[in-house]
This record gives C-alpha cells, structure tokens and sequence, in this order.
C-alpha cells in the first residue's frame, strides 16, 4: 500500500512538472479558453536554441497551438548547440490569418533570415496586422529590415542596439518592453519575462 502511494506521489509530481507548475488560476484559464490560440516560431539555420525552444513549451503547456515555420521545411541546426528543430511549414506555405502571434527567436539565423524577401514581407504583414509580433535578442534584425521600428520602444541584445536606433526605435535595456502589439527582450535571462509577455498578449 505504502509502494502504490508512493508511485502515486511521484506521477503527480511528474503530472504538474509537465504542466509547466501552471497555477490553478492559470489551469482554469486554459480550459475556459473557447479556441485554441495559433502561434508561429520562425526559425532558420544557426537559431538560438533556448529563445525557440523556451517559448514554445511555455505556450504549449498553456494549451496554445505552437508550429515552426521558416524559409522552407526541413531540420535546422542551432548555433549553440546540437540541438535541431523541424520547420513544419514554409512561409509560403501559410498566411497571417494562419495565426494569433509570431515569435522570432535570436541567434545567427537572424541576419540570415533579413536577407529572404519572402520572411521579411511575412513579419511586416503579420506586424502591421496587429497581433502580437515578439522578438528576442537579435530577432529584431528582421523586424528593421522590414521598416517597422520606427518610433517604438524596444529591446535587443546589447550589439543590435546602434542598428535600433538608427532605425528611429527607442531602446529600453529591459527585460522586456511592450509597445502596442510589439514585444522585445533582450537575452536568454529574460525569456520567462519574455514568453509570458506573449501569453499575456494572446
């Protein structure tokens, strides 16, 4: 009998790690939610693993739909470590009715992914819709290319700050700043602050 509690305790324990140690006014939250709430990542080549991967599961044991995206399907490697991630739709593969919030991860893949027409005309688009458009670190980078930081109050990791500014962007060095649907931090440090600011946003 002792045995059968025990294993008992220790799958509860497992029950709530899983959970995310949500609250119960959080677990109450998820299930009053009518619909399930889209969120995209895009991802490329050399991303930083825990600004996808942090994020994401953050969200997904809140109850929101994450899917990867990027600038075609396929595995991408980290630059910052072994770990790889599937981009399950290319950006011409989905639309921004598609989803309620973007998330553009730092790392190298960035300025790479600046370069893509394609990504950069998808994150101005879902942007200038309205819904909440997240960046971390040197996610940023696309969100200039694509001239929408203009006048916003934003963060960055500490070398895209000159670029920001050039931009006509006001930089804050916070862990996060919110400026109407765009959210913005700065480093790995700040990515609890980061994605439950997307929570809330959702």
């Amino acid at each position: 009998m002792k045995l059968k509690k025990c294993f008992l305790s220790v799958i509860s324990a497992a029950i709530l790690f899983f959970a995310g140690c949500k609250t119960a006014e959080e677990r109450v939250v998820v299930l009053e939610k009518e619909d399930v709430k889209r969120v995209a990542v895009l991802v490329g080549e050399g991303f930083h693993d825990g600004e996808a991967y942090m994020p994401m599961g953050f969200l997904a044991n809140r109850g929101i739909k994450v899917t990867v995206i990027g600038p075609e399907r396929g595995e991408v490697k980290a630059y910052n470590s072994d770990f790889t991630i599937k981009i399950e739709k290319a950006v011409s593969e989905v639309s921004v009715d598609d989803f309620d919030a973007l998330i553009l991860p730092g790392g190298h893949a960035p300025s790479v992914l600046r370069d893509i027409d394609e990504v950069v005309a998808f994150a101005r688009d879902f942007y200038k819709s309205g819904k909440p458009t997240a960046a971390i670190c040197h996610g940023p980078q696309i969100l200039i290319t694509a001239g929408v930081m203009e006048g916003k109050s934003c963060t960055a990791v500490g070398s895209v700050e000159d670029e920001l500014v050039a931009a006509g962007a006001n930089f804050l060095d916070q862990s996060v700043v919110v400026d109407g649907n765009l959210i913005t931090s700065r480093v790995p440090r700040d990515l609890n602050d980061f994605s439950r600011a997307i929570y809330d946003a959702l």
